[in-house]
């Protein structure tokens, strides 16, 4: 069974860079018909599609945040990471890793990380 586990940095200050870290078990990150996702969801809101890497790599993010995100990977420890710049208390979440199965959606995984919450305050 896949399962996956985020990190837990906590409490990220403004105008700092959140780091998360994913480790994949069960599976690997470079089979192919998987993507890895980060979504997460904040306090009355929906889940949010923050980017995705595909098994060879390639990464994919939304508009919205395509500036301030990055996604990389270490296919050694079968892990991928989000980085997200100059973070603001709107990006106070719960943030998910998840796997996603070729042309499905982000919210469309079929395995998820139970998640980190990530406040942003000074």
């Amino acid at each position: 069974q896949v399962q996956l586990q985020e990190s837990c940095p906590g409490l990220v200050k403004p105008s700092q860079t959140l780091s998360l870290t994913c480790t994949v078990s069960g599976g690997s990150i470079t089979t192919d018909y998987y993507y890895w996702s980060w979504i997460r969801q904040s306090p009355g809101k929906g889940l949010e599609w923050m980017g995705t890497i595909s098994a060879s790599g390639r990464t994919l993010y939304p508009p919205s945040h395509k500036s301030r995100t990055s996604i990389s990977r270490d296919t050694s420890k079968n892990q991928f990471t989000l980085q997200l710049n100059s973070v603001t208390p709107e990006d106070t979440a719960v943030y998910y890793c998840a796997r996603v199965p070729r042309n499905k959606q982000p919210h469309e995984y079929d395995y998820r990380g139970q998640g980190t919450p990530v406040t942003v305050s000074s």
